[in-house]
């Protein structure tokens, strides 16, 4: 099977894909998450926040959008931080361990945005184009 093995399957090395899975590489070394944990919990919940509220009031009083656009705007800016930063970060800082931004943006971050935040940011945007 094409994941069993870890070797790389693609001839670039700087590939984030071509690594098994970024995944096995921070199981190694997960008790690591476990010395930063709470500090890494607070901000895989202040970021969403963060880049939601971002969304709403670009979306609201920049784009004049409606509240499903604003809405929209709100969970793109949530959750731009467990979409693009794993790829990204695997890519830019190689040496960065992925036992701390892996469980980060997959364990905290988009668990949040999902049960919580979505419906928060829609409430928001509700609020907003009252």
């Amino acid at each position: 099977f094409f994941f069993s093995s870890r070797r790389r399957h693609t001839r670039c090395s700087r590939d984030w894909s071509s690594d098994v899975c970024s995944s096995d590489l921070a199981a190694q070394r997960l008790g690591d998450f476990a010395k930063v944990g709470a500090f890494l919990a607070l901000f895989g919940i202040a970021m969403p926040l963060i880049g939601a509220a971002l969304g709403l009031a670009v979306g609201h009083y920049w784009l004049g959008l409606g509240r499903g656009g604003v809405t929209l705007v709100a969970v793109l800016g949530a959750s731009a931080s467990y979409i693009a930063v794993p790829p990204a970060v695997r890519m830019a800082i190689p040496e960065a361990n992925p036992s701390l931004y892996l469980p980060l943006s997959l364990g905290i971050t988009f668990p949040f945005n999902v049960v919580l935040g979505i419906p928060m940011y829609e409430s928001l945007a509700e609020w907003l184009s009252a």
